[in-house]
């Protein structure tokens, strides 16, 4: 899982997000899927002349396909109605046969997740929230897989990880915020 956003250089999107996927998939990886935080409460910016940006790209990137998934579920809004409908019969005689369909009462959550940038109480000038990392661990691993986060950052990974009851194994080039994330998993 890669979350990556665009800078904005004199007026003009970098198009880094779009740039990494592709040398991902030139790397070997699929690009499994492509999905959108939405920021909830984005940050205010000053008035320019482009829209809002609220959102970042999250790229789900594999060899082959993900060994795990563990979709998350969301309620059906019609969930265990019963719905009439007919469908073509497959057999190759002619018409349509009548069919009655009970509604799943649950559904896979879409692939914009809707999550609020967290408060930050760290001296990190971008921590992750603690829900969007925990949603991707449960959704691409299992309890006791290893979690591997390249850019720890403030360890919001690994704090997710343990919640979740995952192994984990981080790197961190700054001393600075190997300092944070030993802080924040001492507390746990």
């Amino acid at each position: 899982m890669w979350i990556v956003d665009d800078a904005t250089i004199n007026g003009s999107e970098s198009g880094t997000s779009f740039r990494q996927a592709l040398f991902f998939k030139d790397c070997g990886f699929n690009l499994h899927d492509t999905m959108i935080w939405q920021k909830t409460n984005p940050m205010p910016k000053v008035k320019t002349k482009r829209y809002f940006d609220v959102f970042e790209y999250m790229f789900i990137l594999s060899k082959g396909q993900p060994k795990t998934f563990n979709p998350l579920l969301v309620e059906c809004k019609l969930g265990g109605k019963v719905y009439n409908s007919t469908c073509k019969n497959m057999g190759g005689e002619n018409g349509r046969t009548k069919k009655e369909f009970i509604l799943n009462k649950t559904r896979y959550a879409n692939n914009i997740w809707q999550i609020a940038v967290s408060k930050n109480n760290t001296k990190h000038p971008a921590v992750f929230p603690e829900q969007l990392a925990k949603d991707h661990i449960i959704s691409w691993s299992n309890e006791g897989d290893i979690v591997f986060d390249p850019f720890m950052g403030s360890g919001t990974t690994a704090k997710m990880a343990e919640e979740t009851n995952r192994k984990w194994v981080g790197i961190e080039v700054s001393e600075e915020y190997c300092d944070i994330i030993k802080e924040i998993l001492r507390k746990e």
